[in-house]
């Protein structure tokens, strides 16, 4: 793995590569194991001579966001994790506002409040990244990334596109095929770059008034105060999830470090020490309860990755 490490730190100008880096801190669950290398590109040439260089020698890559979404295993995951976070750049031209992968929604949010541009204030307390809520079509209070993206630059990870003279994918807001918690970024396997959205002008104080209105219903609602990955279901047609595990008796209970949060049930918390497998135990517990009392099958929102 060091002769590795030193060929993919020939590809980075000014990014950052480390080795056997636990992953639990990248994560929104504050759970994971190592990744046998992770780096951290600073601009589209090293994100793509990395992304070369291991498709030539069938190492496996993974590219993350701020982690809010993902439950990563125990053991980690093997070869190349590639980390967005130095992908912050924010911009403006009138009333549509750029921003690469890395930022985070709640800077874009503050952004687009201080501009007076509305129309992401639903984004605002998702702990997330641009590039990870239009990848799965990020959404709360009823708002959807889809209701104000415009467009989006994305990078297909193939040899033939990766070696091209023009690399960079341009999608318009149609071709992204928008649905709940969906894009065609997953079923394509795209990597987002950038995207631009198409926003309202209104008065900052009252997108302000907006934001801090929805902020204090998150937390009177959803448990901030303890490491999750947000809704760990889907809502099933017909049904709240949170509803749904409630009546099955499972309010704060838990397995190893992993419980069913007190607050919402539709949420799993770290408690402390929670393992992926505690996670993993739960959720298919829950799975069970509810389809034994409901007849409804639950199907899971967050992403598992690495070696289970």
């Amino acid at each position: 793995m060091n002769e590795l490490c030193k060929q993919f730190e020939s590809m980075m100008a000014g990014g950052r590569l480390l080795q056997d880096e636990p992953l639990a801190p990248y994560s929104s669950f504050k759970i994971g194991g190592p990744a046998d290398v992770l780096a951290k590109p600073e601009s589209q040439k090293e994100l793509i001579n990395l992304l070369i260089y291991s498709i030539r020698h069938n190492i496996p890559w993974f590219v993350l966001g701020k982690g809010t979404n993902l439950l990563i295993a125990d053991k980690g995951i093997r070869g190349l994790v590639i980390s967005m976070e130095g992908f912050k750049k924010i911009s403006k031209d009138e009333n549509y506002v750029s921003a690469y992968a890395g930022v985070s929604l709640k800077d874009l949010c503050y952004f687009c409040q201080k501009e007076g541009l509305s129309g992401l204030e639903f984004a605002c307390g998702i702990p997330g990244s641009v590039g990870g809520a239009v990848f799965m079509n990020a959404g709360a209070y009823e708002g959807e990334i889809k209701d104000v993206l415009y467009c989006s630059k994305c990078i297909s990870p193939t040899l033939a596109n990766l070696e091209s003279s023009n690399p960079i994918l341009h999608l318009k807001q149609i071709e992204h095929e928008f649905s709940y918690r969906h894009s065609a970024l997953q079923s394509l396997g795209l990597i987002h770059l950038s995207s631009v959205f198409k926003l309202v002008y209104a008065n900052p104080q009252e997108i302000w008034t907006k934001m801090e209105s929805l902020d204090k219903k998150r937390n009177e609602k959803q448990p901030m105060d303890l490491p999750s990955a947000g809704s760990v279901f889907k809502r099933p047609l017909g049904h709240f999830t949170g509803k749904l595990v409630d009546e099955c008796g499972l309010r704060g209970f838990r397995i190893g470090d992993a419980a069913i949060s007190d607050k919402h049930c539709g949420f799993i918390v770290n408690l402390g020490k929670a393992t992926a497998q505690d996670v993993l135990n739960l959720i298919d517990h829950v799975k069970r309860t509810v389809y034994d009392r409901f007849k409804v099958n639950l199907e899971t929102e967050i992403r598992m990755v690495g070696e289970m």
